[in-house]
């Protein structure tokens, strides 16, 4: 018997039972729909895993954290490393360049500043990087925006696109987080101000006479201090709107140099917020980071330069290691998900064996007709497993139709992963995964149907044809 002969006579048996196979094939659509959403959803994470990773300066990216100066937004995990036992200044930028296979090493700074602009009040993440820095982070701006420039004369701002949520009305009336509606707020054309010394705008505000220095009666007070307002405007804001989460979401990002002379010249003779300081409170002529961001040549050479790094006093992070903790984490989420989502396909497979055997009772004679004409045991077999691939088959085709459906509703559903916090969409389906659910449903309804096909081949001739 040819192979086009079993395909028909498969075909032929399933189409005259419609119901039944209709109902099988169901489950094999549940199933398969189910594995590829549950896997997807642990890709979807993954991917946006990649894209943070991809802005913050890739796999050769190694960030180098002193003793803190600044006040820094970034996660840093330091339970189970030394502390950092030096500050990160100038001369540690030139201290990292010397190593080997250190293809750059530029300082940043972070800090918490206010900006006002018409009626509004924001609270702003400053984050002053070198012109380099800033390219390697690769940041995508909408049409017409710049990176900051580096000339000194006036501090351009590159806006996050959530930047836009942190803007409250002045009067109370509440910001993004309380109505629900975005500021009145064009960046790139609105005029603003940015206030460096938070501590003196809030005080001037609140009518405070001055700042005490110590406590108890023995403190003194200082006169008050009127912060300067610095006229500043947004070179550039970050691609995208402020529902599409991505690494620089909540970031302001301007230009290192010019910031610190603003800083020294607004904090003449006084600290720094965040800036080491001697027993009397002088601040040191050195001006600490808040960290260092190093590229090594190759990704091969990064753990040796980080290595080298932490020898020298300094705490290290890297892109690599952080990768290689979220895999092991997104292959248990994957591992998890998947489990769920193969019971679905389980039970679709006990449904397939059912099916197969009842066909086996219902066409018992006609298998011993086919014994009788010379038809071969293993003719048989194929038959049978034909079938039960049809079945897995058609539901891995439809299940994986059905599983784009679910994906793009829960896309649509979270903003395109906005709502959990992720930089893209939370379900991402690859063409592997498509591929790999087909071969595994039709797997799996050749499995099932693997012992009723083992009952055909040994049905007795005689027996069968006598069978009513």
């Amino acid at each position: 018997m040819s192979w086009m002969d079993l395909l028909r006579m498969s075909s032929s048996s399933l189409k005259r039972r419609k119901l039944r196979t209709f109902l099988t094939v169901l489950g094999v659509v549940i199933g398969t729909a189910s594995i590829v959403v549950m896997i997807s959803l642990g890709l979807g994470m993954q991917q946006s895993m990649y894209r943070e990773i991809e802005q913050s300066g890739g796999m050769t990216s190694i960030t180098v954290t002193g003793k803190e100066a600044g006040s820094s937004m970034m996660y840093s995990d330091s339970s189970d490393k030394e502390e950092a036992t030096k500050y990160v200044t100038d001369d540690t930028i030139k201290e990292l360049q010397q190593i080997e296979h250190v293809k750059s090493a530029n300082p940043t700074f972070e800090m918490q500043t206010v900006a006002l602009s018409g009626k509004y009040l924001g609270y702003l993440d400053l984050m002053g990087m070198t012109p380099e820095a800033l390219k390697e982070r690769n940041i995508k701006l909408q049409d017409g925006g710049t990176l900051p420039a580096s000339d000194g004369k006036e501090l351009e701002l590159v806006m996050g696109n959530g930047v836009i949520t942190s803007f409250y009305t002045k009067n109370g009336g509440g910001g993004y987080w309380d109505t629900g509606e975005y500021p009145d707020i064009d960046f790139m054309k609105d005029q603003m101000f940015l206030i460096l010394d938070q501590d003196s705008y809030f005080q001037s505000q609140g009518g405070g006479s001055g700042q005490t220095d110590g406590s108890g009666e023995g403190g003194t007070t200082t006169p008050l201090i009127i912060p300067k307002k610095y006229v500043v405007h947004a070179s550039g804001v970050v691609e995208g709107d402020p529902q599409s989460y991505n690494a620089n979401y909540y970031y302001v990002y301007c230009d290192l140099d010019t910031l610190k002379e603003m800083l020294k010249k607004e904090f003449k003779g006084r600290v720094i917020p965040g800036q080491p300081s001697t027993k009397s409170g002088k601040p040191y002529k050195y001006f600490a980071y808040t960290s260092a961001l190093v590229q090594a040549d190759d990704m091969d050479n990064v753990e040796a330069v980080s290595n080298e790094i932490r020898n020298l006093g300094y705490q290290v992070s890297t892109n690599a290691e952080y990768m290689d903790s979220m895999k092991s984490q997104f292959a248990m989420v994957q591992a998890v998900l998947g489990g769920i989502g193969a019971v679905s396909l389980l039970v679709a497979a006990i449904g397939i064996a059912n099916t197969m055997m009842m066909s086996i009772y219902e066409r018992t004679k006609e298998i011993g007709v086919m014994k009788v004409l010379g038809c071969s045991l293993r003719n048989i077999r194929q038959l049978f497993l034909i079938e039960a691939a049809f079945i897995g088959f058609i539901g891995g085709v439809v299940g994986n139709l059905l599983s784009f459906l679910m994906s793009f509703i829960i896309n649509i559903l979270t903003g395109n992963g906005s709502a959990a916090g992720l930089d893209g969409n939370i379900s991402y389906i690859p063409p592997w995964l498509v591929v790999s659910s087909m071969l595994f449903a039709v797997l799996v309804g050749m499995t099932a149907g693997y012992f009723p096909a083992l009952r055909a081949m040994k049905l007795s001739p005689l027996a069968a044809i006598r069978n009513d």
